[in-house]
């Protein structure tokens, strides 16, 4: 990977993005709530003629707890930007993202042509810049770190890391497809280079929260939910140039499905320290309850079991914070299927003191083997005011 002397490529010292910095990105407001969208023809997709566009216009990106309810469909796409610059070259980081925020507006605007036409709907796409990138404009701003190797990792070099993160979601399929191809398309004209992709789904939900996961347990009921909470656990208050984001963890996790369904449902429930029909915790309640890791039996045993999950994952067992969740499955093969982890949080450490924590011991881990593992620093909300990166590199 490298320094951050090796970030930007070689087409930026030519000045190929002197256009693209000279763009003003427009307003969002393709994407605000209320919008109409020209109903789809007779035959298209219903889904892409609903006016539920996505309110992206602010001082945060869409994506992370807007929707509050993930759409179903979802594509990662992990890129590198090549070639050598000088060190700090922070004009060249600007022009770069603001010309991706240029091509982003379009996307949701519904303007772009390679939509074909298509309605955007209720598609977001979230930005992350990687600790490369990030370095640029400070070594110590939060999402400079790496994140570090873990245990049950089966990795790729090229699967590992990244300097530019694309989170496109949607409730229509073809949308996302439709908009991870443009982006595709932009970023490789201007020398940056795919690293690895992966799409996603989740079961549609009639209400926010949590959904099932391949293993049949509902994901992600443990996480933070008032703006409050909020505050306190995803978005950055400070310095100015970070403030209004956050830091992503991006990791793909091949499961042993197969290996897991093939246990009776009660040993499915300690290992993951839930019960199976409605997400109550072992410990007892409904499935709104706190974990309560105190909790024994008339016998005096540990009803959430030593290693299960929700225990070993439990901010008290862990000392971090809450992390939001956006997690989705994947299935590319029968033999490579699993979780898309996707988390939120203020501090690389909350994650990093969980998964060591997961390492030392827990259940479900057996099943797990991550396959590509990144960190992202997801950019403030951008306007026509505030192009994509300026806070950072402005």
């Amino acid at each position: 990977m490298g320094d951050a002397t090796h970030v930007l490529p070689s087409l930026l010292r030519r000045h190929l993005f002197s256009g693209a910095a000279a763009l003003a990105p427009a307003l969002l407001s393709g994407c605000t709530a209320g919008t109409t969208h020209t109903p789809a023809r007779a035959g298209g997709n219903a889904a892409a003629s609903r006016s539920d566009a996505v309110a992206v216009e602010g001082a945060r990106q869409a994506g992370v707890d807007r929707p509050v309810q993930p759409q179903p469909h979802l594509e990662l796409a992990i890129f590198d930007v090549d070639g050598e610059v000088p060190d700090g070259n922070r004009a060249a980081a600007r022009a770069l993202l603001a010309g991706l925020g240029d091509r982003i507006n379009a996307l949701l605007a519904g303007s772009d042509p390679l939509l074909a036409g298509l309605p955007p709907g209720d598609l977001t796409v979230t930005v992350g810049a990687g600790p490369r990138l990030v370095r640029l404009a400070g070594e110590r701003l939060p999402g400079a770190e790496e994140l570090p190797p873990f245990a049950r990792e089966s990795i790729a070099a090229a699967d590992r890391g990244g300097d530019l993160m694309l989170q496109i979601c949607a409730t229509d399929a073809q949308a996302v497809a439709l908009a991870r191809m443009s982006l595709h398309n932009w970023l490789t004209a201007r020398s940056a280079r795919a690293r690895w992709s992966q799409n996603g789904f989740r079961p549609p939900a009639a209400a926010p929260g949590p959904v099932r996961n391949l293993l049949g347990f509902l994901d992600g009921v443990s996480v933070p939910h008032t703006p409050q909470e909020m505050s306190q656990e995803v978005w950055l208050p400070a310095p100015a140039a970070v403030r209004d984001a956050t830091v992503a963890v991006v990791r793909r996790m091949r499961v042993d499905v197969p290996g897991f369904l093939a246990l009776d449902v009660p040993r499915q429930e300690q290992v993951i320290g839930r019960r199976r029909a409605d997400g109550s915790p072992l410990s007892g309640g409904g499935p709104d309850a706190p974990v309560d890791l105190g909790a024994k039996s008339a016998r005096g045993s540990y009803l959430v079991p030593a290693m299960a999950h929700v225990r070993r994952a439990h901010p008290a067992e862990t000392g971090s914070g809450l992390m939001l969740r956006r997690g989705y499955s994947y299935a590319n093969s029968a033999q490579d299927q699993g979780l898309l982890f996707v988390s939120f949080q203020r501090e690389l450490r909350t994650f990093t003191q969980t998964q060591r924590r997961l390492d030392d011991g827990d259940a479900l881990m057996a099943f797990t083997t991550a396959t590509a593992s990144a960190t992202f620093l997801v950019l403030p909300g951008f306007s026509r005011q505030r192009p994509l990166g300026a806070a950072l590199f402005g």
